[in-house]
């Protein structure tokens, strides 16, 4: 149930300013910023005032490549699970990425329509879900977890969905023209595809290229004609490139990505989603929490890469979205990934690839991203100034005392 509630003496991070806006008052109604003033608000309206006593208060963070529902860093293995398990463990990531300050999420493969109609309607606890339902990939593409032995089948056909795929397969045009159909059909936001090879997946090189380009212009056609977007899974300069050109609005990852390809993506007005921290963990802890050997050995081939791919990006003038891509246990270190940025990004430019960038891939611009008049009334009051230490907005949420989600609060340590 949404609340009236008046925000007293804070310090307001708007994403768009290089320092805090202090003595700010903040009225939310009906799930809404109603008003944002450097005067206090006086109300008779509010059912509960909080004095943020100086605190920072910025808006609810977006993670636009996050896998709500890998609950295994061998997604292998996750595809022979009991859908029932698989669910039931999504639950707690989903709370997780909620209490640490993510109030909306892009799931870039495994949640569907579902997953956002249990947020919605209260069942499960978390953020705002914008869903793609199972990627799509090329057989030995990166979606493609099948091993060498496993010649015969598809245990990806639509017939038989298992809730820990993340993908499914689908060649030729006609293929992926009816596999996006179904998706869209299903609930997709967006429709997700695999242009390159990847690091989790058995049998495909980092190097490979993905769907040829008709099969991606096939996607992109029946995705706009829905009034959506394609987001691309690519790593080389190659891959990228060539889904650009198919029209294809977000790159994720772009590791491998050279000035040449990022120039070209800024004259497309393509965005770029990084996924640092995936690496680090992959590096540090995969092995141990069960990704194959041989997922484990193409980790360096990108992991070196990926700051140098933030200084590419910046360089020509790309925006670049938040994400984090973890799997499994690792999914405790999403908020990393801002501090990995902040090696190479100021803590301003960090903290607004989570908040308006997002806001924009989502085409969500100004209903997500910034505490304005008028938006989604999603707030996170810090413990700390984010502009100067991003430190605070690592973690578990332990300096961030309060989350509040569409004017809901979902989490209060005030």
């Amino acid at each position: 149930m949404t609340t009236t509630v008046l925000f007293k003496n804070a310090q307001l991070l708007d994403p768009l300013l290089g320092e805090l806006q202090e003595g700010r008052d903040i009225l939310v109604e009906n799930g809404v910023f109603k008003e944002v003033s450097e005067r206090p608000i006086r109300t008779h309206a509010a059912q509960r005032t909080i004095d943020v006593k100086g605190r920072t208060v910025m808006p609810g963070m977006i993670d636009l490549h996050a896998h709500v529902v890998a609950v295994e860093l061998d997604l292998a293995r996750q595809m022979s699970l009991p859908n029932v398990l698989v669910t039931l463990r999504s639950v707690p990531i989903l709370r997780s990425m909620l209490r640490r300050g993510f109030t909306t999420v892009r799931d870039a493969g495994g949640a569907g329509f579902a997953h956002r109609q249990a947020v919605q309607s209260g069942l499960a606890q978390g953020p705002r879900l914008f869903v793609s339902g199972r990627a799509l990939s090329q057989t030995g593409g990166h979606g493609d977890m099948r091993a060498r032995t496993d010649y015969l089948g598809d245990p990806h056909c639509s017939c038989c969905v298992r809730v820990g795929a993340l993908a499914r397969v689908a060649d030729g045009v006609d293929a992926v023209r009816k596999a996006t159909r179904q998706e869209l059909q299903m609930g997709a936001d967006q429709i997700k595809i695999m242009a390159s090879g990847g690091v989790a997946s058995p049998t495909d090189p980092v190097g490979a290229l993905g769907y040829c380009e008709d099969e991606i212009r096939a996607v992109v056609d029946e995705a706009r004609a829905r009034g959506t977007y394609v987001l691309a899974h690519a790593y080389t300069a190659c891959a990228i490139a060539r889904a650009v050109r198919c029209g294809v609005r977000s790159i994720e990852h772009g590791n491998l990505v050279d000035a040449p390809t990022a120039a070209l993506m800024a004259q497309a007005g393509a965005y770029a989603v990084p996924t640092l921290v995936t690496y680090d963990a992959l590096a540090t802890e995969g092995a141990r929490y069960g990704l194959p050997k041989e997922s484990v050995a193409k980790v360096a081939e990108v992991r070196e890469a990926g700051l140098r791919s933030l200084e590419i990006f910046k360089q020509a003038g790309v925006k670049m979205g938040f994400g984090s891509d973890l799997l499994g246990d690792s999914q405790r270190l999403q908020s990393d990934e801002l501090r990995l940025r902040a090696q190479v990004l100021s803590a301003a430019e960090a903290i607004a690839s989570a908040t308006v960038v997002g806001a924009e891939v989502l085409g969500m611009e100004g209903r997500l991203g910034r505490i304005a008049e008028g938006a989604l009334a999603d707030l996170l009051v810090v413990d700390g100034n984010p502009l100067k230490d991003i430190g605070c907005l690592l973690g578990q949420g332990e300096r961030i005392p309060l989350v509040m989600k569409e004017g809901v609060i979902e989490f209060d340590a005030l």
